[in-house]
């Protein structure tokens, strides 16, 4: 398996398809979400994704600068469709790693669905809000310090 760091610009029209294929098929269909995934972020974005031999993206997440002054990079849309193989903490941490070394970010910001807590915790994000309704299921928004400063 395969992953790859490609800004939305750098994305071949195959990869974005699978892209958002392996989102809608995630958040859309599997989790009875039906509100708008596609929004103009990923047009700014770093996406890091896996790929199977057969060219269908298995995991994958969106980094972009949510706040260019303070340096908070943001971490989203993440997703794998392969669970129990460590697809998932690999585009997780290889998103850390963009927003550190190509953003230069000094926080990242995510919002988790509140059964993700755990998964992003390893990472060493933790929670800094109350849970609240992001699409009608439970999130709660998580940070983590960068630049020596991780917990």
């Amino acid at each position: 398996m395969e992953h790859f760091v490609k800004h939305f610009s750098e994305l071949s029209v195959d990869e974005l398809y699978e892209i958002l294929k392996t989102r809608q098929e995630i958040f859309i269909i599997e989790q009875d979400c039906p509100y708008m995934d596609i929004d103009d972020l990923d047009r700014d974005a770093m996406h890091v994704f896996t790929v199977r031999e057969d060219g269908r993206v298995t995991s994958c997440l969106r980094v972009f600068m949510r706040d260019e002054e303070c340096r908070i990079a943001q971490i989203g849309r993440v997703v794998s469709l392969e669970h129990g193989k460590g697809l998932g903490g690999l585009v997780l941490h290889e998103g850390v790693r963009i927003a550190e070394d190509h953003y230069k970010a000094k926080k990242i910001y995510l919002e988790a669905q509140e059964y993700a807590i755990g998964y992003y915790a390893k990472e060493g994000f933790r929670v800094v809000s109350d849970v609240f309704l992001e699409d009608g299921i439970p999130h709660v928004k998580m940070e983590l310090e960068l630049n020596g400063e991780k917990e």
